[in-house]
């Protein structure tokens, strides 16, 4: 019989794990020993926040980034075949949204694995509740282009789909670049356009705000430099 393949979500951030997460969660981190993550130190110090007298020297990780081949990836299920539970860590939020564990969830659904998501913070879904926007119809559309015509273009595209068909358009950023896409959408979007801006999520320094574009223009711009940032247009 196989292992389940358990999707467990990391903080935000800086956070008391005890806010985020239930404690179902962390019996199940206690009794798996094979984890696929992204980056092994992070995951060490997750791992032992959450509890410090777990044996890390016990643990087994496989690290999956960008540089991972495909063999490589379905080698890394071969615990789950032998009948041990894994753990896929994403570096924030939920595995597999916004991130590589997706391609890992893919091979276990085609090898009919047991994959079983665990509940935790997604800055994603908790920006989208806190802006006031249509949480029936959204689109998370991740990163913009990074040529300025071509970011320009997507920009004015999520705004048209906003009003035309009433869906919250969701996309992200790379911190650095948060402040320059502020001020893009400002100077492209209409008056009446409503952004939401939700950075530091489930942090001691979160911030979500909502207004339209002509009242941010007139507010005093939070600084988004080097903060993790959800940005939603409606």
């Amino acid at each position: 019989m196989s292992g389940n393949l358990y999707l467990i979500p990391n903080t935000l951030g800086d956070c008391e794990i005890n806010n985020v997460f239930p404690n179902y969660n962390l019996d199940i981190i206690h009794k798996v020993k094979f984890f696929i993550v992204e980056d092994i130190r992070t995951t060490r110090r997750f791992l032992k926040k959450i509890d410090s007298n777990i044996n890390i020297d016990e643990l087994q990780f496989f690290t999956l980034n960008k540089h991972t081949s495909p063999q490589e990836i379905s080698s890394y299920l071969n615990p789950l075949k032998e009948g041990n539970d894994m753990g896929i860590i994403s570096e924030a939020g939920c595995p597999a949204i916004a991130d590589p564990g997706a391609d890992i969830v893919k091979i276990a659904q085609e090898k009919n694995y047991n994959v079983i998501p665990l509940v935790g913070p997604s800055s994603i879904l908790l920006g989208l509740m806190a802006s006031g926007f249509n949480g029936q119809s959204f689109a998370f559309v991740g990163y913009l282009p990074i040529k300025d015509n071509e970011r320009t273009l997507r920009i004015k595209q999520l705004e048209k789909r906003a009003h035309i068909e009433q869906q919250s358009q969701i996309f992200i950023e790379t911190p650095y670049r948060n402040q320059k896409m502020l001020e893009e959408i400002l100077s492209i979007c209409q008056p009446n356009t409503k952004l939401c801006i939700a950075c530091d999520i489930t942090l001691n320094t979160e911030y979500i705000k909502t207004k339209s574009i002509a009242e941010w223009k007139k507010a005093q711009l939070p600084d988004l430099n080097k903060r993790p940032c959800i940005f939603i247009l409606y």
